[in-house]
């Protein structure tokens, strides 16, 4: 980059910068500075301060001018996760034609003590949207037609932020925030590895993991528990253990573990750093696909097995069981507040998991920063911009219990009330990220439902409206010729299961669904459900519909509110490890056309599909689609082929037709608990060839023990017997 000297009047603004930055570096603390106005001046002092100072690995974020000479090179906003595990000393965010609130908050954890976040906008901020909401414009809207209220919100935030930096283009000289007090310096931990008494605690817990008990190590960005994991590690393989295995989202989220179980043991990693060799014993990164498979295969897991999973709330709660059943020496590490995923969704879902498979578990919380001082201004500006630390309060008890929409101009105004809704939704969904609260507040034919008190609900319900295509785009959508954007349901109604009519329809998605702890299994999602079908009705909508992950829980909740399977999806959510399952509810006599035209189809699927692509749907799940498809009758014929399995010695893949006709018959009666389960087994061995037993003969034992269970049940009916 060429050097340039700015105008004098910004050299002493820039003179000011500089010396505050130092400041901050002595206190170990850092700040966002907003450069707001005119562009050209942005990138100018933007420009200066870069040039201004050594720092380390500075970044460039977003567009660089390219008729300015020395423009430094600029890092697209869609990869800035490739920087996550490096550190910055200067990052600067150039938002003047768009900001991304998710590369904005993955960024802001990689800035080093002494740091300053550099965020440029243009003149007017917040009046209208910028170019990154073509992200969240659904066809046919186009991007600069719609609402601006999250960016007017963040506009409003920052003027009034008494951490951040203000240097507007209109004036020469920044607004610079006054220090508070320097806290206390905490006395140093006995373990001269770790720079906190909490990582110190983590070392300790993890060298000392005990079978069947895993640990789980919750924290804040910036709190060292990557290096925790990584030192631990080092320790483990000093005293004689021949392997750890490490797995992470992705292998540069592991990058930070490696260089600390590095320098733990002064060695050298492979170039990739997924290996390390230390006194004979391997460290090495697995990513989790792979490792599934070496589990499922017998040649990872088993006896002595040590297993470290960093960022587990971004990985599948699915994978996570598979590997807890495997390795009898486990910890899991994740961030709480996040920008990909939150821990605390992670630890609601996954909690009943441990409890059930390992109820000898441990938790540690990390609350202390590593990287930066404690009270880091940066840290509270981001939090507070991006809601990553939004609580949700005890819901109001004895209130109003009605639904009401909320105006969104109104709730982008009402911090409190958007906090409260939004600390619901990420308490209550796996992945919520700061780009989400864009979408509530900005996206089209976005409406949000709030069941009780706006500032501390019992339940909230977001809904989006898709379909209404012609139908010229219909068929070309269904042809694979064309996808526009948003319209999730519809679109892959129309393209995966071929229903033009799903698309030329008119739906209300509900997109999020959320009940507080404290008011679950009490009727308040069915209530919200119901408010979202009459607001659906009146919207003419001819369908009201939803996709989620293939649980039997979830599933259950919306069969109870009167939704119908149309469909499932055949490959795993990258986020949940489950299935999409697709659910509707016609509202029109339209809509019971599509209704059952997507049913028959789902219907005349289902069974080829789940002999091959969904061999691996969980069997309860499997049980209650075929409860949803019309109901089998049994022949003489068959029941002959299920009395030959179930009393006699027919081997039962000769039978498998009248077994699948069984299961799906049983599947549409009333089961309890033990008989249902019975169902989940025969169904999952009939449709999905799945094994019931380690050895041949209890297999099949298990399979004659179903189908002699289902079939006294069938004729208890047939008898007219209870």
């Amino acid at each position: 980059m060429h050097d340039f000297t700015p105008p004098a009047g910004e050299r002493r603004g820039l003179a000011a910068v500089l010396a505050h930055a130092a400041r901050l570096a002595r206190r170990r603390a850092r700040r966002l500075v907003w450069i707001d106005g005119d562009a050209a001046i942005g990138r100018r002092r933007a420009r200066a301060v870069w040039q201004a100072r050594d720092w380390r690995a500075p970044l460039w974020v977003g567009e660089t001018a390219d008729d300015e000479a020395g423009a430094p090179p600029a890092l697209p906003a869609s990869k800035a996760r490739t920087r996550l595990g490096q550190e910055h000393g200067l990052i600067v965010v150039d938002a003047a034609a768009g900001l991304d609130p998710d590369a904005l908050g993955a960024l802001g954890g990689t800035l080093t003590a002494g740091g300053l976040l550099l965020l440029i906008t243009p003149a007017g901020w917040g009046s209208a949207p910028d170019a990154d909401y073509r992200r969240i414009a659904d066809y046919p809207c186009a991007w600069a037609e719609l609402s601006a209220h999250y960016l007017a919100r963040l506009a409003h935030l920052l003027a009034h932020d008494g951490g951040a930096i203000r240097w507007s283009a209109e004036a020469a000289a920044p607004e610079l925030p006054r220090f508070s007090a320097s806290p206390e310096p905490a006395a140093p931990p006995e373990d001269s590895a770790c720079l906190t008494a909490d990582q110190a605690r983590a070392v300790a817990r993890l060298t000392r993991l005990k079978r069947r008990r895993p640990l789980v190590i919750t924290a804040d960005r910036g709190r060292g528990k990557s290096a925790a994991l990584g030192i631990a590690c080092a320790r483990l393989l000093a005293r004689g253990v021949a392997r750890i295995t490490v797995t992470a989202p992705r292998p540069g989220a592991a990058a930070a573990l490696f260089a600390h179980a590095e320098a733990e043991a002064g060695v050298s990693a492979e170039a990739s750093r997924r290996r390390v060799e230390i006194n004979g014993g391997v460290l090495e990164f697995i990513a989790p696909d792979a490792l599934s498979a070496a589990v499922e295969a017998g040649t990872l897991g088993g006896d002595g097995s040590y297993l470290m999973v960093d960022e587990a709330a971004a990985i599948p709660p699915a994978l996570l069981g598979l590997w807890l059943a495997a390795f009898p020496r486990v910890a899991f590490a994740t961030t709480v507040h996040g920008y990909e995923g939150s821990g605390r969704g992670f630890a609601l879902r996954f909690r009943a998991r441990l409890d059930e498979q390992t109820p000898g578990w441990q938790g540690l919380a990390l609350e202390t920063p590593v990287r930066f001082a404690e009270g880091d201004p940066l840290e509270s500006t981001l939090n507070r911009l991006l809601l990553l630390k939004a609580a949700s309060p005890a819901p109001a008890y004895g209130g109003d219990d009605a639904v009401r929409w909320l105006e969104r101009r109104a709730l982008a105004r009402h911090e409190p009330a958007l906090e409260a809704l939004f600390g619901l939704l990420v308490q209550s969904h796996y992945r919520t990220t700061p780009d989400d609260v864009r979408q509530l507040l900005d996206g089209p034919g976005t409406r949000i439902g709030v069941l009780g008190a706006a500032r501390a609900p019992e339940g909230v319900a977001v809904m989006r409206a898709e379909g209404g295509f012609d139908a010229a785009l219909a068929e070309r959508v269904a042809r694979g010729e064309r996808r526009p954007q948003g319209h999730l349901l519809a679109q892959s109604l129309a393209a995966h299961a071929g229903s033009r009519e799903a698309l030329t329809a008119r739906w209300q998605r509900v997109t999020r669904i959320a009940v507080h702890p404290e008011r679950r299994r009490q009727g308040s999602g069915q209530a919200l459900l119901a408010a979202a079908e009459q607001a659906a009705r009146q919207s003419g909508a001819d369908l009201l519909g939803a996709t989620f992950g293939a649980e039997a829980g979830l599933l259950d909740f919306w069969l109870a509110a009167g939704f119908s399977p149309v469909r499932v999806g055949v490959t795993r959510d990258t986020a949940t490890g489950e299935y999409p399952l697709m659910v509707a509810r016609a509202l029109t006599p339209r809509g019971e056309a599509v209704l059952d035209e997507l049913a028959r189809r789902l219907g005349a699927s289902l069974a080829g599909l789940l002999a091959f692509e969904l061999s691996g749907l969980p069997a309860d799940v499997l049980v209650r689609l075929l409860a949803s498809l019309p109901p089998a009758t049994l022949g003489d014929a068959q029941r002959q082929d299920i009395d030959d399995v179930a009393n006699a010695q027919r081997d039962p893949r000769l039978a498998r037709p009248a077994l699948k006709a069984l299961a799906r018959a049983a599947a549409c009666r009333p089961l309890d608990d033990a008989t249902q389960g019975v169902c989940a087994d025969l169904a999952g061995w009939a449709y999905q060839n799945r094994r019931l037993a380690d050895s041949h003969k209890r297999h099949v034992s298990a399979i004659r023990r179903a189908a002699a269970v289902l079939a006294e049940l069938d004729a208890e009916l047939e008898k007219g017997e209870p």
